[in-house]
C-alpha cells in the first residue's frame, strides 16, 4: 500500500462527479458536492489545531457527519466518532480521555456539555471555512479513535490508521463475485459511531464511489419502503434488522433489487437467517470482525455463502489461526506470504473432522495499532493480535465462532460457553431472548446464570425451562438459575450488554 493516506472522496469526485454520494430524505448529494463541503470543512475544522488533533463527532447518520468524518481526514486531523445518545458523563469522559480539540455536534448536544468556541463547531458554522487542499497524512498516522464499549469499566480508544482503514477495503475488494461496487445503492443504517457502519459501510461507499442512503433510526416496514423507493441493491445489516424484516408482509418485494446483504457485529441466528431467505428468496453474507480490524475478518463471502451458523472463513491478506490458552496451534488458514518468520508455527496442520474450540488469532494490515494513547495491548512484534474471540473450524474449514474468552464460564474446571445456553433457550417457543452470564458458587467456582425475556403470556416459569435444558445439556451446564425480565440492555447496534447484567 502507498506511504501517503487516501482521499477517497476526491477521488471519487474526479471520476464519478455528477453521481450520487449520499441521499437522506429527499436530499440528494453528488460526489462533486461532497467534494467540495468536506473542502470547506476540512478548512474550518483545521484552523487552530495541529496535524494530529483530535475531533469529536457526536451526530448520527447524516450528511453532516460525512462532510464532518472525511473533512477531519482530509485537514490531517483524527476523528473520534462518539454515540449521540451517551451520557453528559460518558460523552465528557471520551473528550478528556482523547484530548479533543474540536467538537462537532447539533445544538442540542453541546448545550449538555456546554462547550464553548473554539472547543464547539455547530453544524452552522461547518461550512463556513475557505475551500482548503487536502493535506495528505501518512498511511500510518491515526485517522480514527473508535471506543470500544467492552464489558467493564470505562471504554477504550482503538487506533485505527489511514493504512488499517483502507487495507480493510482492499481485501474486501478481492472477493469474487464482488460484494459491492461503484453502482450500488447502500442502505446505510448502522451508526456511524461503530466500525461496522464507519467503515464497512460510509467507508465503502467512498472507497467505489457509490451511493449511501442514509438512516438515522431503524424502523422495518419504513426501511423496507425507502429500500424499495431507492432501489437499494446492497444493505449493510445487523441480525435484528433482518430479523425484523423476515416478520414484514412487504419484505419480499421491497428487497428485490437487493442483491448483496451483509450481516455482522453479532451471530446471526440459524432460524431467524432461514426465515428471511425464506420469506426473501435473499442469502445473507455472514461478516466476523471487531472494532480493533476495522472491522471486517472473516466472511462467508470466500466460502460457503449458504452455510448456516459459520464465519466464513479470513478475507484475502488476513492471516488467521486457532490457539489455545498454552499457545498450542489447533488451526490456521489464510496466512499470506509476506516477511514475517512463521517457522514457530506448525505449518502442516489440516483440516480433518474440524478442531476443538481456541482463541481467533489474526494479522494483516488492517489491525489497529493498539489503545489510545500509548499503543497498548495492540498486535505482537510479528504483527499477531489475540481477538478474546473462541472458535472453532468445522470439517469444511470454515470457522463456527463459540463465545468470547471473557464470558467463558469455569465450572469445576469444565468449560461453559454461554452462547451454548442461550441457543438451547432461545430454541423455546416461550422465550423472546436469553442471555447468559457466570456467577460467583461455592460448590463449583462458578456457574451459569440466565436471564429470558418471554414470548408468551402466560410466560414459562423458571421451572419449566431448566426442564427444557435438561433434556439438551450436560447436568454442569445447566444454568443455576433463570429469572425472567422484561427487556435485556442492548448496545446501540444490538449486542446485549452483559456488563450490565453483572
Amino acid at each position: 500500500m502507498e506511504n501517503s493516506a487516501r482521499d477517497p472522496v476526491r477521488t471519487s469526485a474526479r471520476r464519478r462527479p455528477d453521481a450520487a454520494a449520499l441521499i437522506s430524505g429527499d436530499t440528494v448529494v453528488t460526489w462533486s458536492e461532497l467534494d467540495e463541503r468536506v473542502s470547506r470543512a476540512a478548512g474550518r475544522l483545521a484552523t487552530g489545531c495541529a496535524r494530529g488533533d483530535r475531533v469529536a463527532l457526536v451526530l448520527g447518520n447524516t450528511v453532516d457527519f460525512a462532510v464532518a468524518y472525511f473533512a477531519v481526514l482530509r485537514a490531517g486531523l483524527v476523528a473520534v466518532p462518539l454515540n449521540p445518545g451517551y451520557t453528559v458523563d460518558e460523552l465528557t469522559y471520551a473528550l478528556a480521555d482523547s484530548s479533543a480539540a474540536r467538537v462537532v455536534a447539533d445544538d442540542a448536544v453541546l448545550g449538555r456539555l456546554r462547550l464553548s468556541d473554539p472547543v464547539a463547531v455547530p453544524l452552522a458554522e461547518l461550512l463556513s471555512g475557505e475551500p482548503v487542499a487536502p493535506q495528505p497524512a501518512g498511511a500510518d498516522d491515526l485517522a480514527v479513535l473508535l471506543y470500544t464499549s467492552g464489558t467493564s469499566g470505562r471504554p477504550k480508544g482503538a487506533m485505527l490508521t489511514h493504512r488499517a482503514l483502507a487495507a480493510n477495503h482492499d481485501q474486501l475488494a478481492l472477493i469474487e463475485p464482488a460484494v459491492l461496487s461503484a453502482t450500488d445503492v447502500v442502505l446505510l443504517t448502522i451508526p456511524f459511531f461503530h466500525a461496522y457502519g464507519l467503515n464497512t459501510g460510509l467507508g465503502a461507499i467512498a472507497h467505489y464511489g457509490a451511493c449511501g442512503v442514509l438512516v438515522d433510526r431503524f424502523e422495518p416496514a419504513a426501511t423496507l419502503a425507502l429500500i424499495a423507493e431507492r432501489q437499494v441493491t446492497a444493505v449493510i445489516g445487523v441480525p435484528s434488522m433482518y430479523a425484523a424484516w423476515s416478520r414484514e408482509p412487504a419484505a419480499r418485494e421491497a428487497l428485490a433489487a437487493v442483491r448483496t446483504a451483509v450481516c455482522g457485529a453479532a451471530p446471526f441466528d440459524p432460524a431467524d437467517a432461514a426465515r428471511f431467505t425464506a420469506v426473501t428468496g435473499k442469502t445473507v453474507l455472514i461478516g466476523y470482525g471487531l472494532t480493533e480490524a476495522a472491522p471486517v475478518l472473516t466472511t462467508t463471502a470466500v466460502s460457503d455463502r449458504e452455510k448456516a451458523g459459520s464465519i466464513g472463513r479470513p478475507l484475502p491478506g488476513v492471516s488467521l489461526l486457532l490457539r489455545t490458552a498454552d499457545g498450542e496451534v489447533l488451526w490456521r488458514d489464510g496466512l499470506v506470504a509476506d516477511q514475517h518468520d512463521d517457522a514457530e508455527l506448525d505449518l502442516d496442520l489440516e483440516v480433518s473432522a474440524g478442531t476443538d474450540p481456541g482463541e481467533i488469532v489474526v494479522r494483516g494490515e488492517n489491525l489497529f495499532s493498539g489503545y489510545w494513547p500509548e499503543g497498548r495491548d495492540g498486535p505482537d512484534a510479528d504483527g499477531w493480535w489475540g481477538t478474546g474471540d473462541i472458535a472453532y473450524a468445522d470439517a469444511d474449514g470454515d470457522l463456527v465462532l463459540v463465545d468470547r474468552i471473557g464470558e467463558l464460564i469455569l465450572v469445576n474446571g469444565f468449560n461453559v460457553y454461554p452462547a451454548e445456553i442461550e441457543r438451547v433457550l432461545d430454541g423455546h417457543p416461550g422465550v423472546a431472548e436469553a442471555a447468559v452470564i457466570a456467577i460467583p458458587d461455592q460448590l463449583t467456582g462458578q456457574a451459569p446464570y440466565a436471564y429470558v425475556v418471554p414470548a408468551l403470556d402466560p410466560a414459562p416459569t423458571p421451572a419449566e425451562l431448566q426442564v427444557y435444558c435438561a433434556a439438551q445439556l450436560a447436568r454442569f451446564k445447566l444454568p443455576a438459575g433463570i429469572e425472567l425480565v422484561a427487556e435485556l440492555p442492548h448496545s446501540a447496534i444490538g449486542k446485549v450488554r452483559k456488563g450490565a447484567l453483572r
